[in-house]
């Protein structure tokens, strides 16, 4: 396999990356617990035992601003997995305060929130050179974290857990420039996937509002356009009734999804090659209070939500293929 790899186009070694990288992040949790069952049938069960220790020993890492790797984070197949779509970010128009903490709230979900990952958070984002005094850290499902070995490739790649806990610690931190991506949105936007109607979940959602108003942290509403063109999904009413099941204890939904094989017109789930171009909205300084109440979060949350629809209003008709549709907020 390395032999060839000299060989390949960079057309070639993007899809390559692309496969590679997206099949790890949507496989990791039935690969990691099988392999470390396995290790427990062999002669090197105690590697399986030790990493036990070390799964309890390191437990609060995902809720207390993680454990980003440079080193992970500039291998050249992360390079590759944003240029294959590729991923962009539109300049923003406002400028960030590095002695400020942000909430970025991105929307849509998609299958994998891919583009606030390229664009954003890892280290091959414009956003990294753009504004190199921030730290960027994706919010993620906390179970997630107790899959073996995925939870350590995530961490390394700068992801924390999307709970309450986890971000106010990382949105508290006193010296600034920390930012924590979050979809609001959850798992309820994944149904929308593989549609070209953009549909957002944020009116009933005001958790997200209600933390940044606890610890003073600017919110930031962030589009990704593409983000739900990456892939295609089967759906009927049969299927729908059983991932909306899945949903309520786990948080997830059980997509069917396919994209593209290796090559371009076979059947796989390797995602389209789709541009994705996210925008940033402008900060909405929301001041700090302790317990806020309903009446503030209320507030707060219009604010967002008319930011969150001139920020779609704006970049629309550059970036949608159908301009004239609308976006809806439930």
């Amino acid at each position: 396999m390395i032999c060839i790899l000299p060989t390949l186009s960079e057309r070639q070694l993007q899809t390559l990356s692309t496969s590679v990288c997206f099949s790890i992040l949507v496989f990791a949790t039935p690969i990691g617990w099988t392999l470390f069952f396995f290790l427990l049938t062999t002669r090197f069960w105690w590697l399986a035992i030790l990493y036990s220790f070390w799964l309890y020993h390191d437990r609060t890492t995902p809720e207390t601003g993680g454990r980003s790797n440079d080193w992970i984070q500039s291998w050249k197949c992360w390079w590759y997995y944003k240029n294959y779509f590729p991923a962009n970010l539109i300049k923003p128009e406002s400028t960030l305060n590095p002695q400020q903490n942000y909430l970025f709230s991105c929307f849509p979900h998609g299958i994998l929130p891919t583009g606030p990952f390229h664009n954003i958070s890892a280290r091959s984002s414009e956003f990294r050179h753009l504004y190199p005094k921030f730290k960027a850290h994706m919010a993620i499902l906390h179970w997630l974290f107790y899959t073996p070995f995925l939870r350590d490739l995530g961490l390394a790649l700068g992801l924390v857990s999307c709970s309450a806990k986890s971000v106010s610690y990382v949105l508290s931190r006193p010296e600034g420039g920390q930012i924590v991506l979050l979809n609001p949105g959850g798992a309820t936007e994944t149904f929308n996937a593989g549609q070209e109607q953009y549909k957002f979940f944020v009116k009933t959602r005001k958790g997200f509002v209600k933390i940044a108003l606890e610890n003073g942290a600017a919110l930031v509403p962030v589009i990704t356009f593409g983000e739900n063109e990456l892939f295609r999904q089967f759906q009927n009413d049969k299927l729908r009734r059983v991932q909306e099941f899945v949903k309520k204890p786990f948080g997830f939904v059980p997509a069917l999804f396919y994209g593209r094989g290796f090559t371009e017109n076979s059947f796989g789930i390797v995602p389209l090659r789709r541009p994705l171009k996210t925008v940033l909205g402008t900060p909405i300084e929301v001041g700090k209070r302790e317990n806020p109440t309903t009446e503030e979060i209320d507030l707060v949350h219009q604010k967002f939500l008319e930011e969150l629809v001139r920020l779609f209003e704006t970049h629309k008709n550059e970036f949608m293929e159908n301009p004239q549709e609308a976006l809806l907020l439930e």
